[in-house]
């Protein structure tokens, strides 16, 4: 069971509010986005700018800051000191009545998004869920700004002694490539979608994307990612005879919660662990053990 930017159905995503939530319902392991502030910190959101669809500004880091208001832009753009200004505990999707997480999600407004120093000390407190942290890159980066964002990442898990509980995960396979030289004891987690399978879209690093579970086996994934659209008993079989992990990504229909779990996936990634837990008790499977809520202050 991992909780999808914490528990997206339920609370804002990518929030403290959010990990505590998901720990409270009892998962195995937590994702979560990053991305690098130009200051170099690494904080938390799903998109590479600021969205609408989750954040909204509130006011301008200094007086009269040129680059307010903030949302639209790149967070690699912004310092940690303007991205601290937005609020991300309400979702404000432009047509709510086609958004399900609008009507079940929590709305916390004032909630900031946190940095990855903050959000490791939270899911430290929970010693037997994972960490898996997603970085939000793509083709057009340079390498050496890979490079940089991949150790950032790893040195703020090392800092928390979360490195064998971390796991890197990236559509952007360069970034499984950096974080095996860099520290080769932290899982890689080959995410992939149809978008990324494209032939010469550049986002498995020169690798097949015709054969993604032999490419994830060569670039040294420890697991694979697919969505569940690409998620066949075919992949699965396939993977699982290489002895490379599969979790599906995103699943929060119970039906096909269970179907995934009748391929034999090794992990299905919810935005409603709540639902998860119940199909999964169902089929007699076993369920994480809930943690206290941590306290947040």
């Amino acid at each position: 069971m991992h909780g999808h930017r914490g528990a997206r159905g339920l609370r804002p995503e990518n929030t403290l509010p959010g990990f505590a939530y998901a720990l409270e319902l009892g998962v195995d392991a937590v994702e979560l986005d990053v991305g690098r502030t130009a200051d170099g910190v690494p904080v938390l959101n799903h998109d590479q700018a600021l969205s609408p669809l989750n954040v909204a500004d509130t006011r301008p880091a200094t007086p009269g800051d040129p680059a307010f208001p903030y949302v639209g832009t790149p967070i690699r753009d912004l310092t940690l000191a303007q991205i601290r200004t937005v609020d991300a505990g309400v979702r404000r999707p432009e047509r709510p009545a086609d958004d399900p997480f609008a009507r079940t999600q929590a709305r916390l407004p004032g909630t900031p998004l946190p940095t990855l120093d903050e959000a490791c000390a939270l899911i430290g407190t929970a010693p037997a869920v994972r960490l898996h942290v997603e970085l939000k890159t793509d083709p057009s980066w340079p390498r050496a700004e890979v490079a940089a964002f991949t150790a950032a990442v790893a040195d703020v898990l090392a800092a928390h002694g979360l490195t064998a509980r971390g796991r890197l995960l990236a559509f952007d396979w360069r970034v499984l490539a950096e974080a095996r030289r860099y520290d080769p004891r932290l899982g890689r987690v080959a995410l992939v979608e149809r978008k990324t399978l494209v032939p010469g879209a550049g986002w498995l690093a020169g690798l097949d994307p015709a054969d993604p579970v032999g490419s994830a086996l060569e670039i040294g994934a420890t697991a694979l990612s697919p969505e569940h659209l690409l998620t066949t008993p075919e992949l699965v079989g396939e993977a699982d005879r290489l002895a490379l992990p599969v979790a599906v990504w995103t699943v929060n229909d119970p039906a096909e919660m269970a179907r995934f779990a009748g391929y034999g996936v090794d992990a299905i990634v919810t935005d409603r662990p709540d639902r998860l837990r119940r199909v999964l008790a169902g089929l007699g499977l076993p369920l994480p053990v809930p943690e206290p809520a941590p306290v947040l202050s």
